[in-house]
């Protein structure tokens, strides 16, 4: 799909009150795009809108769950009244968990499955079919994460749910295709969002002074939600299957199909230095 411009276009972002989703839906704003934008964050999502709206664009926002059916169910329809289909469809909303499974509660399971695997299938199953119903092709992106290829004890229902997107994204790539629907798994790596901020932390990882570390890191590392959405806008436009975003997702990404002995190692040792002592 061609993203250089996006006039005439609508792209549907969930997740959009911060950090990629909010990234993603201005620079699509910036291109021209109409946009369709939703999140549980009704004041974060109401400056979203307000800034699209100041670059031009125009925005049907909506406070919606994506772990809800019937809500996203409610969401398409209101943008399907207003346009026949989505040409660019970013299921942006996710949440994360820190603990690994001995620690992590089945209410934690049913938390973090229903938002970050099963809000991407609400949202693939409330827009792909109009997009398929059109005939003029359109594009998927799902944002998945570099703990989608790569797993640790410490991410062991995050990274469930990530490697669940990734997998989901190439079959429906395969299904697709033959409708000139694109569809791609978008993998960042360590971004400074408040994801960390706001992710429950379980077990050992629940110590304060790990939570803080964790945001440190990624506070120094200052990868920011503005260039994983212009990586989103990129991978879109070349088609790209699976997109790693930052060096470490690409590097991880490599290390893993050329020396993953060695990768499991310094995996390991992340881990540890990372524990509270």
């Amino acid at each position: 799909m061609d993203v250089s411009t996006l006039t005439g276009k609508t792209v549907v972002v969930t997740g959009a009150a911060s950090g990629i989703g909010k990234a993603t839906a201005l620079a699509c704003a910036q291109r021209g795009a109409r946009l369709a934008i939703c999140d549980l964050d009704e004041g974060g999502l109401a400056e979203t809108a307000d800034a699209a709206r100041a670059l031009g664009s125009t925005v049907t926002a909506r406070r919606v769950d994506v772990a809800d059916r019937a809500a996203m169910a409610a969401f398409a329809t209101a943008v399907h009244a207003e346009v026949e289909a989505a040409d660019l469809l970013v299921n942006n909303a996710g949440v994360a968990i820190g603990g690994g499974f001995l620690h992590t509660a089945l209410t934690d399971w049913d938390w973090i499955v229903s938002i970050n695997l099963m809000g991407v299938i609400y949202g693939c199953h409330v827009f792909v079919p109009a997009m398929v119903a059109r005939g003029r092709g359109g594009h998927v992106a799902n944002v998945a994460s570099a703990a989608g290829y790569l797993a640790t004890a410490d991410l062991a229902a995050y990274s469930t749910t990530k490697f669940a997107v990734v997998g989901l994204s190439e079959a429906l790539r395969d299904e697709l295709a033959p409708h000139r629907i694109g569809v791609t798994a978008i993998c960042p790596g360590l971004i400074n969002t408040p994801i960390t901020r706001h992710a429950r932390m379980l077990g050992p990882d629940a110590a304060p002074e790990v939570r803080q570390r964790l945001i440190d890191i990624y506070e120094r590392r200052n990868y920011t939600p503005e260039r994983v959405a212009e990586g989103i806008l990129r991978a879109v436009q070349r088609n790209r299957a699976l997109a790693p975003i930052s060096p470490e997702a690409w590097g991880i990404y490599y290390l893993k199909r050329a020396v993953p002995g060695l990768l499991a190692r310094l995996r390991r040792v992340l881990v540890e230095r990372a524990r509270p002592r």
